[in-house]
């Protein structure tokens, strides 16, 4: 079962900065994880996020693409079984995590 999928406006503009080839793993590894977006511990493809170098990430979770060096950070709404994508962002350093954290805010998520 596919889970709906929701993108922040931010979100769309992460999507939009990205190159071609990018994008397109990007969305096609956003595709897969929304068949199951669970945690890892639960059987799902998600990667948890906590507490994040004091950044408050606590029920979202990551898709990390090693090879293209980007992270997705995601919040999962199960009651609706929505998943919301927050940032699509550079793997090196924290800055994706820390704007994850705003956005979460931002939208009260």
């Amino acid at each position: 079962m596919n889970w709906s999928l929701e993108f922040l406006p931010e979100t769309r503009k992460d999507m939009r900065k990205l190159d071609g080839s990018q994008s397109r793993k990007v969305a096609k590894a956003i595709d897969k994880t929304r068949t199951n977006p669970l945690p890892r511990s639960e059987g799902g493809y998600g990667i948890e996020l906590g507490n994040k170098g004091g950044i408050n990430l606590a029920g979202c979770c990551e898709i990390k693409l090693r090879g293209e060096g980007l992270r997705v950070i995601y919040k999962l709404m199960c009651i609706e079984t929505k998943m919301i994508v927050i940032v699509i962002g550079v793997r090196e350093d924290e800055d994706v995590y820390n704007e994850a954290s705003k956005r979460m805010k931002k939208y009260r998520l």
